[in-house]
């Protein structure tokens, strides 16, 4: 009896050590192996290493319920820390997570913080805070009075997840931007972002560096942005507000009973929308983009990419009076001018139309008055315009 007695004693402290809640506190940091289990246990968030040959640790969030680790976000993306005994993610008296590898959280030793004094100034104080780890992925770090001076999905890495608002800034150089991974293996920030035009606020551009890549559908000012048919009965509904001073709030919206869906941006540029598939325990892509002609400047000066209809598939072409310029007729490389065109014999105006032609950005074609629309572009089958004379000096 006593030797069993021993046994229970002896879990019971294994236990106390182990981290099962959805809080963190200041008396009680989280370390390597704890985790925070969301209350409906959706989600955990705790300390992870991508490959079993690096000392690298992250703080992240991931579902919970699914045995495939799927992160949806990560706090010390680009600052990895390395395995150590003293490491901790601690919630400071000032309302601060800090992630250090020194005991007390701060000092040198700090890889990762937030900065919440001015947040946390407005809205009375930060005694008694706690972080939260909330069944829709977001980490919060709520004050007593329960406001939320801090979340995580406020600064995303690559994943947006269904019914939690995001702010999408258009301001150049702005962090409130989707960001993904660097490769498979690195969450550190990479080359593709999405998130606003910093040149017109009413379109949602995926940008490699700084060159825009592709554009999602430009926003029309109304609240569905989207809506995309599941490979299941469900639909997942993309809304949109463009009422905020510098930005977007986006969500993603799905009934009850669906099953968990994310929408990522890999590090190809590629977005995919994805729901779990119980049945063969693997992430279903059930849409997918850029497909067909999204691609900005995908054929080349003079070239457009022809890509009407539903089962069409997308072709580059030149424009009339050029040829490509590769000799094997490879359009994607560009046109030139037909060289019997150069000379512009009798210099007539010409004037062509295309059809079904996206416009360029659509901020030139909109108009907003106290960000609310007044006139709505003219996307649906437009016609591009092109004119020049004698196809040498286009206007």
């Amino acid at each position: 009896m006593a030797a069993y007695l021993a046994v229970f004693v002896f879990l019971l402290l294994v236990c106390s050590s182990c981290r099962a809640d959805d809080k963190l506190t200041p008396a009680r940091p989280l370390s390597p192996g704890d985790e925070l289990i969301s209350s409906g246990g959706v989600f955990a968030l705790g300390f992870f290493s991508l490959t079993n040959s690096t000392s690298d640790l992250y703080v992240g969030v991931w579902y919970n319920q699914i045995p495939v680790h799927t992160y949806v976000w990560v706090a010390n993306r680009n600052t990895p820390i390395k395995k150590s005994s003293s490491v901790k993610l601690v919630l400071t008296n000032d309302s601060d997570l800090v992630l250090s590898d020194s005991n007390g959280g701060g000092g040198g030793g700090a890889v990762w913080t937030t900065a919440n004094s001015n947040n946390v100034a407005a809205a009375g104080g930060g005694a008694g805070a706690t972080a939260v780890l909330l069944d829709s992925g977001n980490f919060v770090v709520r004050l007593p009075n329960g406001s939320e001076v801090w979340r995580s999905f406020d600064h995303p890495t690559d994943t947006i997840v269904p019914n939690v608002s995001f702010s999408l800034s258009y301001m150049a150089n702005s962090l409130d931007r989707i960001v993904a991974w660097r490769g498979p293996n690195d969450p550190s920030a990479g080359d593709f972002t999405m998130g606003g035009d910093s040149s017109s606020d009413l379109q949602i551009v995926v940008w490699n560096g700084t060159r825009p890549y592709w554009r999602r559908a430009a926003w029309t000012g109304a609240s569905i942005f989207g809506v995309i048919q599941t490979n299941t009965s469900f639909k997942l509904y993309q809304t949109i507000d463009g009422d905020m001073a510098d930005g977007y709030s986006f969500k993603l919206t799905v009934a009850d009973g669906s099953p968990p869906m994310r929408m990522t941006l890999d590090y190809t540029g590629e977005l995919t929308f994805q729901s779990w598939d119980g049945n063969t325990s693997s992430w279903t892509v059930f849409s997918r983009f850029p497909t067909g002609c999204d691609k900005y400047a995908s054929c080349g000066p003079f070239g457009y990419c022809d890509g009407i209809g539903a089962t069409a598939t997308p072709t580059c072409k030149c424009l009339d009076g050029f040829v490509p310029v590769d000799s094997s007729h490879d359009v994607s490389r560009g046109c030139r001018r037909k060289e019997e065109e150069v000379g512009c014999v009798g210099r007539r105006r010409r004037r062509w139309l295309l059809d079904h032609a996206e416009h360029e950005d659509t901020g030139q074609v909109l108009v907003r008055e106290e960000q609310k629309l007044r006139s709505v572009h003219r996307r649906v089958q437009p016609q591009l315009l092109l004119h020049g004379l004698c196809l040498c000096n286009p206007e």
